[in-house]
């Protein structure tokens, strides 16, 4: 089973790493991701009863956990409160501490008793006083750091507490050797302000997460809140949770329908965009599907509902992205590992840095810098950041096109996809077909055996049929050959050609008319340096007419539905990553075979479960669409993990004052917030530009 928790207090890389290090090992459970950006643990368990211990072992690290159907906390919210009271602070405390350092001197007239020249206790005294409500506004850094550090798995608040806790340990030691005459060195201000520059950095961090996911809370909220129910005819207003199945429900002009289901009356336009990314009105009529959250434009319509509450087609929706952005996809491997041991060789690098400077120039207060700036500028929080905001975006971005891309797996493949498989029937053409030449007095045996098919086939036969049909008997349908059966006493079976009694008797010639966007499709997928090959179980005359009209160069025809599989398997024997695009049953196992398998949404379940995109349109041109936007979420990622990764690599050094013997500078702590804060909202903007993506 399916374990979805929320985990609070999770801050950077290390702690997501540290979290599914530990649940994934625990007994009965097979699976464990973590996302960071997304605030949320997914694990599958054996049995319920192994909640109960995952919960108690994210307390055990340190963590806290809500149920992840609850109602989350405003994180942004909160984080601006704290920031707004150590902000108050701060600014004095820095003006204090460094005002008189200043080349212009005091601008403001402060009393005596402040003054670090005239009264040295009293300035250091109210530095401390104006530090202790600041370290109070950043309390949380202290709780999880140090809770996690005595764990045995320090992250990035174990950094901050640490460091900010020396420096004002040491700002404490000084201010009492000033009480008693001696000379004592302050870094009050530096545990303060790089508290105040963290609570930033997390509240712009918090606002950009919160845009990352905009577009499934956008979709959320595209629930309607109630319904209109018909009980006797009487219409009556009611919670949308009290709908059920089976009720008939009123849907005016303008209203959202609240469930899935049919239309029993009345004939509107509706906008579906909000499922399928088109802006288009559809026309429904009786007997057509309607989906809950889509806005009837005009007229009244009486539906009869089919799926309410999480069965909706807009919950599946909601459910598959938010299952994608929880997932992991193969290139965050690397900033996992990479973060799992980063905090403690970030802790080893800054005692040996201090020790190294105690020892070489005798300084304690030197070595405290050293210490101070290490630990705050090697906070990994852009590094875990990297990978997950970005597939937030892009899944999200997705999602707004009808574009459903159900895992970070899938993302990340899409970008290495050479060769495009597209199904005929459905895929390329409307998957109407038309009857358009008998060959033989074969088409009243035909449609008497037709009548008990449900294939597409069948009914363009039926339409172009009008007569009075002959009994039949044993009827049975073959996968991929036709329907066979006995007809007025003869055996007779439709197919591919038309045989009774074992002998040759006819043809049926079909046409399917390619959608108006195929060719287009086509041309932009070849444009893209793509291979574009078109299977079918059609003949071949029918497969390379199709082929013609739409500027396919490659078809492969006659091929059985569990041959599909294997044509796909040896497109894949010459190297190159495959997606194979289709709708119908006979398509799953060739989309579970491909690299990548895209399912055509308007196509049956079956072919939705196997794929790993899903095009709710229908439209063959989303399929270049979700490969650009794949590339284009890859290449984001690709920067993100760049920065991140430059950015520890270059500041660590010049923290631990690697420069300073060559005459170069070194980073003070305040500077070194200012720089971790900057390098995780650097980050998340990078990410948000993936929202521009068209």
């Amino acid at each position: 089973m399916r374990l979805t928790l929320s985990v609070t207090g999770m801050t950077c890389a290390a702690c997501s790493a540290r979290i599914e290090k530990a649940v994934g090992r625990m007994d009965g459970v097979s699976a464990c991701a973590v996302n960071l950006t997304a605030a949320r643990l997914t694990a599958d368990i054996d049995r319920p009863a192994r909640i109960a211990e995952i919960k108690s072992k994210i307390e055990t690290l340190g963590y806290g956990w809500a149920e992840a159907a609850g109602e989350k906390p405003d994180e942004a919210k909160a984080l601006r409160r704290k920031l707004i009271l150590a902000a108050v602070f701060a600014v004095p405390l820095l003006y204090l501490a460094m005002g008189h350092m200043l080349p212009f001197g005091w601008t403001l007239p402060l009393p005596a008793i402040l003054h670090h020249t005239h009264n040295p206790l009293g300035f250091a005294l109210a530095q401390f006083a104006l530090t202790v409500p600041i370290l109070i506004a950043g309390g949380r850094f202290y709780r999880v750091g140090f809770r996690a550090l005595f764990a045995g798995a320090p992250n990035m608040d174990s950094l901050i507490a640490l460091g900010t806790s020396a420096a004002m340990l040491y700002s404490v030691y000084g201010t009492v050797r000033t009480a008693f005459g001696e000379a004592g060195h302050l870094y009050y201000e530096s545990a303060g302000v790089v508290i105040t520059l963290i609570l930033l950095g997390k509240t712009l961090e918090a606002v950009s997460k919160g845009r990352t996911g905009a577009a499934i809370a956008r979709l959320a909220e595209l629930r309607p809140k109630t319904a209109t129910i018909l009980i006797g005819g009487v219409p009556t207003e009611i919670p949308i949770e009290k709908v059920a199945a089976g009720d008939l429900l009123l849907v005016r002009p303008g209203e959202k329908f609240p469930a899935d289901g049919v239309v029993a009356d009345g004939v509107a336009e509706t906008d579906e965009s909000m499922l399928t990314g088109e802006s288009f009105p559809v026309t429904k009529k009786p007997g057509d599907p309607v989906y809950a959250a889509t806005i009837n434009q005009n007229g009244v319509i009486t539906l009869r509902a089919e799926k309410v509450g999480p069965d909706t087609v807009l919950a599946q929706i909601i459910r598959l992205v938010e299952d994608a952005q929880g997932g992991k996809a193969p290139i965050a491997r690397l900033a996992d590992r990479v973060a799992g041991v980063f905090v403690p060789a970030v802790l080893g690098i800054a005692v040996l840095s201090a020790a190294i400077w105690l020892f070489a120039a005798r300084d304690l207060s030197f070595s405290l810098k050293i210490f101070v700036s290490v630990l705050v500028i090697a906070c990994p929080c852009a590094l875990g950041l990297a990978t997950p905001t970005a597939i937030m975006v892009g899944t999200g971005k997705g999602a707004e096109r009808g574009i459903l891309i159900k895992s970070g797996l899938a993302l990340e493949t899409a970008h290495t996809v050479r060769v495009v498989v597209l199904d005929k029937t459905g895929t390329v053409t409307e998957g109407k077909p038309e009857l358009v030449g008998v060959e033989g007095d074969i088409l009243q045996m035909a449609a008497s055996l037709e009548r008990y098919s449900e294939h597409p086939v069948a009914g363009a036969v039926l339409r172009a049929y009008g007569g009075a049909f002959l009994p039949v008997e044993n009827f049975r349908a073959v996968p991929g050959e036709g329907v066979e059966g006995d007809v007025g006493g003869r055996r007779v079976k439709v197919g591919r050609v038309v045989t009774v009694d074992g002998e040759y008797a006819g043809r049926l010639t079909f046409r399917d008319r390619p959608k108006q966007t195929s060719r287009e499709a086509v041309e932009t997928l070849l444009g893209m340096g793509l291979r574009v090959v078109m299977i079918t179980g059609d003949n071949r005359e029918a497969a390379e007419e199709t082929a013609r009209e739409t500027g396919i160069p490659r078809v492969l025809s006659e091929v059985k539905p569990k041959e599909k599989a294997e044509k796909v398997k040896e497109l894949q024997a010459e190297g190159l990553a495959v997606a194979m695009v289709g709708d119908g049953i006979n398509d799953a196992p060739a989309l579970a075979q491909a690299d990548l398998g895209i399912a055509v949404g308007t196509g049956t379940d079956v072919a939705v479960e196997s794929a790993g995109v899903v095009l709710m349109r229908g439209d063959l041109r989303d399929v270049a669409a979700a490969i650009r936007l794949s590339k284009a979420t890859i290449r984001n990622i690709r920067q993100n993990l760049f920065w991140a990764f430059c950015y520890n690599i270059l500041g660590i050094p010049v923290a631990a004052g690697l420069l300073v013997p060559f005459g170069g500078p070194t980073l003070s702590p305040v500077i070194a917030a200012a720089a971790m804060s900057l390098s995780s909202v650097s980050v998340l903007a990078n990410a948000l530009r993936l929202k521009r993506f068209k």
